[in-house]
């Protein structure tokens, strides 16, 4: 792990370090109290570990985008606290007995900050224009189950007949088949609505200059240094009790961490290498936050070729490696254990675990499949905690007889062959776009999402691809259920990966920060609860 170049941080027992950290500390105070005045009065500084690459919600396919186009925009719907589907600019709606349509009427008086008002019109150009192939929006997987959908994305229609303006308050959308997740596809950045007129002028320059609903507006982007918004004061639900919000764009966690404690910043995700510290701290430690995220971190296994599309050598692996163990030291208890793909918060029914460390069991599988001495690669990207974290998978599988070699790239080149399908192992993360299980289901395993799309392990049961279809078509939340219980069943048995965690994620604000929250989906924060 990185070691931190503040070494007074750490203790230790000399009078000489003592009176450095206390000449450190006066010297803190003095540079939080110069600091804090070149801030802008009333706004919250966060830190971005990297520059978002549009903030239009066609593109948007990053955490990053994502967090700061849910304070631009809005859409039909949002998620509430329970992660349940609530009001956002439609005021209620109705779905019929087939499951096919759904009828949203809007509330009144809705603007975007330009002062245009918002018109079902409105919202079936935005869909539309994410399902327009002209728009090579990444997107169209949220809205392509719309009746239509496909003939219009292929040139075949000019309209959209899944998509009916009744009026300017009222729009009806109708599926090509029943999809029982579909009001949580509506909370997603892509459901967004935009301004035609305004999309239409600014063309591509639109992701730089967001114009929407939301309770903030883009003021301004200093590409790689600060993105600013400021508050809207004529929003119209919850008005922020901030000026504004900016962003910081620092890569390094050691600096965020530094601005942090120098009063810069507001609030920071907790680096992994800095979680001990600061969870040990009385300065810090009452003022961290922490929430289940929902995700799943796994190492994936390629089933389409030697060695992995045998599925015994595939069990091997996960009684290979002491997860607990990992879980409890080099993480930290960062984590719950992972017992398949589904996260805990969200699977509604019980999943005994399969796979308990046996290193014995292991190492005779792979003798039995006669792979010992064999070689297999594992990639992994360079931040240091996931090549700390392959070193240790790497001499855990070592002792089962297989060597493993050790693949870091940097995070385009290996995220490019994870999806040609390069590597034998890989390790990655899962978050949660929309808090259903289908969302852990259907992209990771079924066959037709191979490769960029989701399936980076290559899977393919057709049983599998069966149970998740007729889960997705069903409109009893307990038959869903059933569905999907017995398809993530057949996943953990043929082991497609090496199940994990699902991580914990930690914050930590300064003392002046009030009524801070920690979401576990980052699309439910609208920037409107936070004060000083």
């Amino acid at each position: 792990m990185r070691k931190h170049s503040l070494l007074y941080r750490r203790g230790g027992g000399s009078c000489y370090l003592e009176l450095a950290v206390f000449l450190l500390s006066i010297l803190s105070v003095l540079t939080l109290s110069c600091s804090r005045k070149n801030r802008l009065e009333g706004y919250v500084y966060y830190r971005l570990n990297a520059n978002p690459t549009t903030l239009d919600p066609a593109h948007v396919v990053d955490v990053t985008g994502g967090t700061i186009s849910a304070k631009i925009f809005n859409g039909l719907v949002r998620l509430g606290d329970k992660l349940n589907v609530i009001p956002d600019i439609a005021e209620r709606w109705s779905i019929s007995k087939d499951g096919l349509t759904y009828t949203f009427w809007l509330k009144n008086n809705i603007k975007f900050s330009d002062n245009q008002a918002v018109t079902a019109a409105d919202f079936k150009y935005s869909f539309m224009r994410i399902l327009d192939p002209k728009t090579h929006s990444p997107n169209t997987w949220v809205l392509e189950k719309i009746a239509g959908a496909r003939d219009f994305m292929k040139g075949k229609a000019d309209d959209l007949r899944g998509l009916r303006v009744i009026n300017d308050h009222s729009l009806e959308i109708r599926l090509e088949k029943p999809f029982g997740p579909f009001l949580y596809l509506l909370t997603m950045t892509a459901a967004y609505v935009v301004p035609r007129d305004e999309v239409m002028r600014l063309g591509p320059d639109f992701g730089t200059h967001p114009v929407g609903t939301g309770p903030f507006v883009l003021s301004q982007w200093l590409p790689d240094r600060e993105i600013r918004l400021e508050r809207r004061e004529d929003y119209f639900d919850k008005k922020a009790r901030i000026s504004g919000i900016i962003y910081r764009v620092i890569p390094e966690d050691l600096t965020a961490t530094t601005e942090f404690e120098s009063g810069n910043l507001d609030v920071i995700s907790v680096p992994g290498s800095e979680y001990s510290w600061f969870r040990k701290s009385k300065r810090w430690r009452n003022l961290m936050t922490s929430v289940e995220a929902i995700d799943t971190y796994y190492v994936g296994l390629n089933c389409s070729r030697p060695p992995f599309d045998n599925v015994e050598l595939r069990r091997a692996m996960n009684f290979a490696i002491d997860r607990k163990k990992l879980l409890r030291t080099f993480f930290e208890n960062r984590g719950r254990l992972a017992l398949g793909p589904v996260p805990d918060l969200l699977r509604k029914w019980e999943m005994p675990p399969v796979y308990d460390y046996d290193p014995e069991k292991a190492k005779e599988i792979v003798a039995r499949q006669g792979m010992t001495g064999r070689t297999v690669n594992l990639y992994v990207t360079s931040d240091q905690e996931v090549v700390d974290m392959a070193e240790l998978i790497q001499s855990y599988i070592r002792k089962t007889g297989l060597n493993i070699r050790i693949h870091q790239l940097e995070w385009s080149a290996y995220k490019e062959a994870i999806d040609k399908g390069e590597p034998d192992m890989f390790w990655l993360g899962w978050w949660a776009d929309y808090p259903d299980a289908e969302d852990f289901l259907f992209p990771l395993f079924h066959s037709s999402n191979m490769g960029p799309a989701g399936n980076r392990s290559r899977y393919k049961n057709p049983e599998v691809d069966r149970l998740i279809e007729l889960g997705q078509a069903a409109q009893n939340e307990k038959e869903r259920d059933q569905y999907y219980r017995r398809a993530e069943s057949i996943i953990v048995q043929e082991a497609p990966w090496i199940f994990f965690w699902h991580r914990n994620d930690y914050t930590v604000r300064q003392p002046w920060v009030k009524n801070y929250r920690l979401y576990p989906i980052y699309s439910m924060d609208k920037g409107t609860d936070i004060s000083f």
